[in-house]
Order: C-alpha cells, then structure tokens, then sequence
C-alpha cells in the first residue's frame, strides 16, 4: 500500500506513545476496540507500547448531560501523541451539534489542516464499477480548515445582515463584519468562504511530499474556478507556484469533471489535491468506488495532535449485533502508527488486513463485503496475520 507519511511524536516518550481515544456512539466502540489490539499487536516489534485514555463525549453523553466537548477536555486531549475517534452521531441528537461541537472544534483547536484520505483496491472486495485489471491507489489530500467550513455566516429573516466575521486559526486571526441587504426584503442565507495563502502553500507542500513519497511526480488541483473564479483561481495559482517550485507537474481539474472520470477511470489518478469541500465530497465518492465506507480510513493531520478515525458514520442500526466492519478503522490505526514514526509497524498492520482479506472465503469476509464474520472475528483473522 502506498506511504503516506507524517510526523508525529507529541507526547512521547521512550517509544511510548499516549493515545486519546472518543470511542463515539453506535459501532463506534466496536471498531476501535479492534483498531486498537491490532495496532498494540503490530507495534510490538518495534517495541512501542502505548497508553489509552478515553474521553465519553458523543451523542450518549449529550443526551445524558448536554454537554459537548468542554475546554477541559481539549486542554487534556493536547498532550497526548495523537487521537483515534470511532463515530460520532444519533437520530436522537440534531445534526451540526456534534459535527461542528466536537469534529469541527478539535480540528481547528489542533490546527489539523490536513485531511488525508487513501482509497485503494483491496482483495475480495467488491467494488461497484469494473476496474478492467486495473487498481485503485490515489489519496485525497483535503485542505481541512478553510473555505466553506468556517462557520462565517448566518441566516437574515427580514432582508438585512450584520454577522460578525471572528476567528482564529493556526497562523493568523480573521476579523470583520459583513454587511447585507436585499430589496424587496426577504430571508435568506449568507455563508462566506476563505482561502489564504498561508492555509492554501501548506496542504499544496504536504501533497506535494505525498506525490514524492508515492513516487509519483504530479499532483492533481482539484477546483471550480470557472464558477468561483476569485475563491478556487486563487486556490489554484497558490498551490500550482508551491508545485512548480517543487519541480513537481500540476493538472486541474473541474470537481464535476473529476467526478464523472472517476466512475468511469477510478484507478486513473493519484494525489487529489482539493479545497475543504470538494475533498469532502470526491473522498467520499472513493470509499464507495474503493468498496464501501468500511474500507475508508482518515487523518486529520497537524503540526500538534493529529486525530485518526474511520469516515463512516455511528450506523446505530448494527450497534451491537456485530455487523460492523472494522477495516477502516484498523487502517486509520495504521496511519495513525505512520505519522507517529512507526512505519514498519504500520506496513505490517496494512500488510495484514490485505493477506486476510486474500486468503478469507466468501464467508469469512465482513457482513459488508458479503461474508458473515463479526466485528470480532474480523479483528481475530487480521490479528493472526500479524
């Protein structure tokens, strides 16, 4: 499987490693309670040991206690070596509360920009389009604090708006206020997007770092300046200079256009290089080309506490009957493992689930990829691949 590195190690100490762990709601205990034997089993040989602490926060806690993620928590979660989350949600619980109270904030608190998403072909599973002998093997690279993601904005019921435009990110503090009124009055809503130079140079020198350690020599940009030329032309020619200047080839490429080759070529690209809602979005459209969502493993990636997490949802439907896949998540273990500096340890995790999956027959393979073996027995069968 392809190298996608980082650089962790806060909290460390003699190879050891402490790890703050939101284990969620629906499956998410489930997953992660597999991630984590498969990740301590995998790092033995490099004598790495590691320490949990787990935090309750989620949609169970909020219902019990209204509470989201108080300061305390992050301050505590600040130094650890890094952070595995399970899933987060429930019907029961209005969507935005969690998303923006504790995905959200810990991705801004911990100025984690980089949202790292691989998708690769994996054996015996089943993937929706034929690939013709070919292979997926790409990685969005998903600029994970600006554009529309923000939280700039509000909502006008009478035709004016005065919404105050405040916040800090790592490198530089936003202020102002913006300013709206429509004739004839009438509601509507505002929310403003941002690219800076600074947030744009930083994630287009990370792709850039990725293409090389993958061996590839192009990172493709993916926008839609020739609808938003101002906010995505300035995303392009920020990160095409930061490209050039590491010798490196530039494509771009239209979302929408993206998109459409994709279903038709899905093995056809390597590093995707995109603003924060477009990454969202094509990710997403990989896991399920990939697989399904129980195949997709995410990093949200900083200079500090960097956060791990399978990007499927809380699936409260499957909680407990053993249903989940924990694929993702014991991949998300194994970027986790990379950007702590453990590379073998995380090619031996990686290398596992594939010889599992390669050798499983149709009935050993996860619910999800048309087999019958629990979330357990799944952990169990990549467990003694290691």
């Amino acid at each position: 499987m392809s190298d996608m590195t980082g650089n962790g190690g806060h909290g460390k100490k003699n190879n050891r490693f402490s790890i703050a762990v939101l284990a969620g709601d629906g499956i998410g205990p489930e997953v992660i309670a597999v991630a984590r034997r498969v990740v301590e089993a995998a790092s033995g040989s490099e004598g790495a040991s590691f320490e949990w602490t787990e935090y309750p926060f989620g949609a169970a806690h909020y219902l019990r206690t209204k509470e989201v993620l108080p300061d305390s928590a992050i301050a505590e979660i600040g130094g650890h070596s890094a952070m595995m989350l399970g899933a987060m949600g429930a019907p029961s619980v209005k969507p935005g509360i969690l998303e923006r109270g504790i995905l959200l904030t810990l991705r801004f608190v911990f100025d984690q920009y980089i949202n790292l998403r691989p998708a690769m072909s994996l054996p015996n599973v089943p993937t929706p389009v034929p690939l013709n002998g070919g292979k997926i093997d790409s990685v969005v690279i998903r600029e994970n604090t600006e554009d529309l993601y923000m939280g700039l904005g509000d909502i006008s019921s009478d035709g004016t708006l005065n919404a105050p435009m405040n916040l800090s990110r790592g490198g530089y503090k936003l202020k102002g206020n913006l300013s709206l009124s429509i004739t004839p009055g009438m509601s509507y809503a505002a929310q403003v997007a941002l690219n800076t130079s600074h947030g744009v140079s930083r994630i287009a020198r990370y792709a850039c770092e990725t293409a090389i350690k993958r061996g590839e020599n192009k990172v493709t940009i993916v926008t839609k300046s020739n609808a938003a030329p101002a906010l995505y032309g300035f995303f392009e020619d920020i990160a095409k200079g930061v490209i050039e200047e590491r010798q490196l080839k530039w494509e771009v490429v239209n979302v929408d256009a993206l998109c459409y080759h994709l279903v038709r070529r899905p093995d056809a690209y390597g590093v995707l290089l995109c603003p924060n809602l477009f990454g969202d979005i094509v990710s997403d459209l990989q896991a399920g080309l990939a697989g399904g969502m129980g195949t997709a493993a995410g990093g949200n990636i900083g200079d500090g506490v960097s956060m791990f997490e399978p990007v499927h949802g809380s699936a409260p439907d499957i909680a407990g009957t053993g249903k989940a896949n924990p694929v993702a998540a014991i991949l998300s273990g194994a970027l986790m493992l990379r950007h702590l500096g453990l590379d073998s340890s995380a090619a031996r995790v990686e290398k596992a689930v594939s010889s599992y999956l390669m050798s499983a027959s149709g009935s050993d393979l996860p619910f999800e990829f048309g087999g019958s073996r629990t979330c357990a027995q799944v952990g169990d069968g990549v467990l003694k691949k290691i």
